[in-house]
């Protein structure tokens, strides 16, 4: 039977999601501190709270406000949205500071953007990692979960493997959300990942990771990235592999974690997909801004 969703449900949906989100972000920041164990989040002890989020779920607040407040994503507001609540010491890039302070001065989000890089636009794995609520929010309908997220990609990234990112983890949460609103396990999520990204990087190591899928934490982070190149080359394919092995909570934050790298990033992404935080988590996070929450109608 299709689910079709309503806007409550579809709002639901995006705000379990951007918990998920913002839970593998906080916790995933806290191993960039000394002292902090893996063992101990092996033996269900974490880093005492609270836990501060990066930038990972501050642009995924905007995101998920933008669909709150006008069920679709806009450019012009949107990259408005990003710059305007732009705040560096939340862990920005040197490039994301420069594309958003530069749209804040008034330069179009398309110039700014397009200049990053020598004009190549930025390749890295900040699209991504703020996409999961839209994938989740439109599960209902793949087409529009990847034309809403290039929309929102290109805003700061016009590289095609950084929007090829970005589509990649809103349809893997898409995938995700519908299976668990059917009771089910998303079996299918790589190869539905597959069937809508175009050729280049992301899709090599995305096909790589589905013959990963026996293996290590270890193995499939040598052989994929753990996003310490901070590009969706190097985070997105790990991240769909976590997802696609390991969907409880705990489990799949454990095991952006024990991959190292960009720790925060794959796990913003992953624990976006995967949903549903578990509740000790979720109170251990530093609570969102007042913006972003969830206005009841």
């Amino acid at each position: 039977m299709r689910i079709v969703l309503h806007a409550r449900a579809r709002l639901d949906l995006a705000y379990s999601s951007l918990d998920g989100l913002s839970v593998g972000d906080a916790l995933g920041a806290q191993f960039f501190m000394a002292g902090r164990s893996l063992s101990d989040l092996v033996a269900g002890r974490p880093p005492a709270g609270p836990w501060e989020w990066t930038d990972d779920t501050e642009m995924a607040c905007n995101l998920v406000t933008e669909l709150r407040d006008h069920g679709e994503v806009e450019q012009d507001r949107l990259a408005w949205k990003f710059a305007d609540r732009c705040e560096p010491y939340r862990g920005y890039g040197a490039g994301a500071v420069v594309i958003l302070h530069q749209i804040r001065d008034g330069v179009p989000w398309r110039s700014a953007a397009g200049a990053a890089f020598g004009g190549q636009g930025s390749c890295g794995n900040g699209a991504a990692m703020r996409v999961a609520p839209l994938g989740a929010y439109f599960a209902d309908d793949l087409k529009t979960v990847v034309a809403q997220a290039i929309k929102s990609a290109e805003v700061t990234h016009q590289h095609p493997e950084g929007i090829a990112g970005a589509v990649a983890i809103a349809v893997a949460s898409a995938v995700a959300t519908m299976a668990r609103l059917n009771g089910t396990r998303p079996t299918d999520l790589l190869d539905a990942v597959l069937d809508h990204l175009p050729g280049g990087q992301v899709r090599k190591l995305t096909r790589r990771a589905r013959s990963l899928l026996t293996k290590s934490v270890a193995e499939a982070a040598y052989e994929l990235g753990n996003g310490s190149r901070v590009t969706a080359q190097d985070t997105v394919p790990f991240a769909l592999w976590v997802a696609a092995t390991r969907f409880d909570f705990r489990a799949a934050i454990t095991a952006c974690v024990e991959a190292g790298g960009d720790v925060d990033t794959t796990g913003a992404i992953v624990g976006g997909i995967v949903g549903r935080p578990p509740d000790d988590w979720l109170a251990a996070r530093e609570p969102l801004p007042d913006w972003a929450i969830r206005v009841r109608k």
